[in-house]
């Protein structure tokens, strides 16, 4: 599959305070590039310009290639799931292309069923075996809301979580046109101009938050004109498909085998659920948990309230250029919808993660029209067994809506045939189904 090509390194500004050489020293990034794993490709290049944003220089891994597979797989036993693989393969590969002296990485981790959350600790432990003692692994956690960067953390947290709302907003514009493009390569070609573009917005130094967010606000309405403009032949007869699943594996285009380009090859369009959901499903579980250890008056929980605020106010501007655009498309008004829909087959009192929210998002697309629903996981994640468990009482109770969930360790075969099988079910089901799609005017539906 053809892939997005790289935009180039963009190098960080010089800071004009104390506070860069304090986070160097911090960190143990002297002379080094704090490295993001693609998850997607856009989204870590917009996190990346983020962390630039307070003087470190960040930058995502170059894209993964067989040499990813062949050193992860020397470092892994096969218990591990295949994003661990691809992760740490990345790693070394940075490592020897660049040297040890000049690589640090950036790993999040998280609580819950997923064994994500374990990966620090074993690439930690793999590439000191290896004798990489001195390569920093740097890690965040939902645990805390990502709290833990330290003295960085509010601003960064506010900027990235910035970074997440437009790289959702970019992604949602590039499969929403590529589909429909008369010109093959345009699309993508407007979606890497526009995160050059606002990964410049979002990377900028020494300005206020409102400064950042005008900024920010002008680069996507730029975007949003771009795509606009973009010659596209639109054409409501093509089948939705949702996307949800575990969160590396469906927005790596390396370990999904670009299969969301194969349906669009195929006759397809694709709804991504993005990453902005885990963000607010991250906030819910603090809100929860908080309750239920009585701290609902509580300092952190008011830290919490007031960070949601904020987040929202932000998630209102960077979306209002959009609004017209993706009419149809429109993302849940609260996590707490998605997990509502979620409940009656996944409570989140007592399932976690990914598994919970896929279930719900994959609900709430059908209201919205889909004619079928792709899971994205790696093979025997955990995630993935219980939805597909659950994925059929699911489609009864959708009038037999399509949902195939597709498991990825790096051997997948006949992938286009069964991708081709699951597209003439999902053509079978728009023909008949009960919920109504409502498109932008683009669509002229």
């Amino acid at each position: 599959m053809a892939a997005l090509d790289e935009l180039p390194h963009v190098p960080p500004e010089q800071a004009s305070d104390a506070k860069l050489g304090e986070a160097i020293r911090e960190f143990g990034l002297e002379g080094r590039t704090l490295y993001l794993p693609q998850m997607p490709y856009g989204g870590s290049y917009l996190l990346a310009a983020a962390i630039r944003s307070i003087g470190l220089d960040a930058q995502v891994t170059t894209h993964s290639d067989e040499r990813t597979l062949e050193l992860g797989g020397r470092v892994t036993s096969g218990d591990e799931c295949y994003p661990q693989k691809i992760v740490v393969g990345d790693l070394l590969r940075m490592i020897e292309d660049l040297g040890r002296d000049r690589v640090a990485y950036l790993m999040p981790t998280a609580n819950g069923p997923c064994r994500f959350g374990q990966y620090m600790h074993l690439i930690r432990a793999k590439i000191d075996e290896l004798g990489y003692h001195d390569v920093p692994i740097i890690t965040i956690t939902s645990n805390d809301g990502y709290s833990s960067i330290g003295q960085y953390s509010l601003d960064l947290i506010r900027t990235a979580w910035r970074a997440v709302l437009c790289q959702d907003m970019l992604m949602k514009a590039l499969l929403k046109t590529r589909p429909y493009e008369r010109e093959p390569g345009s699309t993508d070609a407007a979606y890497l101009q526009s995160l050059d573009e606002v990964g410049r917005a979002v990377s900028a130094m020494g300005v206020s938050h409102r400064e950042r967010l005008q900024r920010i606000v002008a680069a996507m309405t730029t975007a949003r004109d771009r795509f606009r403009a973009l010659p596209a032949d639109y054409d409501p007869a093509r089948p939705l498909i949702g996307v949800v699943g575990e969160i590396f594996c469906r927005h790596n285009t390396f370990s999904n085998f670009d299969l969301i380009r194969l349906v669009e090859e195929q006759g397809g369009e694709c709804w991504l659920a993005g990453i902005g959901e885990w963000v607010w499903y991250v906030d819910d579980e603090q809100r929860r948990r908080l309750a239920e250890e009585g701290r609902t008056i509580s300092k952190e929980n008011a830290v919490r309230f007031v960070k949601t605020r904020v987040q929202l106010a932000d998630e209102r501007a960077i979306h209002r250029p959009w609004h017209d655009d993706f009419v149809g498309y429109e993302d849940p008004h609260s996590v707490r919808d998605v997990l509502e829909l979620s409940r009656p087959y996944l409570p989140c009192t007592g399932a976690l993660g990914e598994m919970v929210l896929s279930t719900g998002t994959s609900i709430y697309m059908h209201g919205k029209g889909a004619d079928g629903i792709i899971d994205i996981s790696p093979f025997s994640c955990m995630n993935g067994i219980v939805t597909q468990a659950v994925y059929p009482v699911v489609q009864r109770d959708l009038d037999g809506l399509p949902i195939r969930v597709f498991y990825f360790d790096g051997t997948q075969a006949d992938l286009e045939r069964d991708v081709g099988i699951f597209l003439e079910l999902a053509r079978t089901y728009q023909r008949r189904k009960k919920t109504t799609r409502r498109y932008p005017a683009s669509f002229g539906a």
